[in-house]
């Protein structure tokens, strides 16, 4: 193989692991896990937050933990996938399989070595947690509401590892972490729909699958209405800086998703509505900096 041909397949490779384990969603992440410790959490100066140690260990590990829960995930829906999602499932096969499996199981290692850096409880949080992503891989994903259910749970876990560090639990931190459940839920729904095909030939017990869809959509508007009620209660209550424009545009996105929910039917059309609350949830972490402006 010549030289130009070796490189051009270590980017094809590159790429294929930059689509199994979602960098950007990672990315996200840490930037809302930082956000977090700089304008809610902590009471230190901003560059003590990023220069803290322990806390860059507790990031970095959440971080790893995510990815390998991304690879676990894309092996057991590499079917599904090929169905739902064609393009990046050419994308994510240029990488085998088993080369994906001995990623992961470095990655948890790494984890665990890490982690114990901080602490042994430190270890024993981040086991249990490596050890629920493959379990909602394996098997919780396809049940019907647990997929859903667990899907929200472990997507905000990360933040409970900075909030025991911090030790600081507050009223706005449950009211926040009560609407990121919901809009992560609603966003959950939203996919079911989405990948309705995939999950009917996969036999997933998805809402979609097993109610069909205009019961699905009752759900979605339901969950939407419960996420208009928190945002109220963020805006009364927990209007701090000018997080009062994030919460007048998610409101006003979610009444826009609601009335496209019911224009829709194709999965163009759900991929739409879906983008709309990946778009809530972005604007959601850039937004905390918000909190520091007076």
């Amino acid at each position: 193989m010549s030289s130009k041909s070796r490189n051009k397949s270590l980017i094809f490779k590159f790429l294929s692991i930059f689509s199994v384990v979602r960098f950007y969603n990672i990315l996200i992440i840490v930037l809302a896990q930082y956000l977090t410790s700089i304008f809610i959490l902590s009471d230190n100066k901003i560059l003590e937050v990023i220069f803290d140690y322990n806390l860059f260990i507790i990031i970095f590990c959440s971080s790893v933990s995510i990815a390998s829960g991304y690879i676990i995930n894309n092996f057991y829906d590499e079917e599904k996938d090929l169905i739902n999602k064609p393009v990046k499932y050419k994308i994510d096969e240029v990488v085998k399989s088993s080369t994906k499996l001995n990623f992961y199981f470095i990655l948890n290692f790494v984890v665990v070595i890490v982690s114990s850096f901080i602490s042994i409880k430190a270890v024993l949080f981040f086991s249990v947690y490596i050890f629920f992503l493959w379990l909602y891989s394996h098997k919780l994903k396809r049940l019907l509401f647990i997929g859903n259910l667990f899907y929200s749970i472990l997507t905000i876990t990360p933040f409970f590892a900075i909030l025991l560090y911090y030790r600081n639990i507050d009223f706005i931190i449950v009211a926040y972490a009560l609407f990121l459940f919901f809009i992560l839920l609603l966003k959950d729904f939203t996919k079911d729909l989405k990948n309705l095909k995939g999950d009917f030939t996969q036999n997933y017990q998805t809402i979609p699958v097993v109610f069909g869809e205009n019961f699905s959509k009752s759900v979605i508007v339901l969950t939407s209405l419960i996420n208009l009620i928190l945002i109220g209660n963020l805006s009364v209550n927990f209007s701090e800086g000018y997080m009062i424009i994030y919460y007048v545009i998610s409101a006003l996105a979610i009444l826009v998703f609601i009335v496209k929910l019911f224009q829709s039917n194709s999965n163009s059309d759900y991929l739409i509505l879906h983008n709309v609350l990946r778009f809530i949830i972005g604007l959601g972490v850039i937004s905390i900096s918000l909190l520091g402006l007076q």
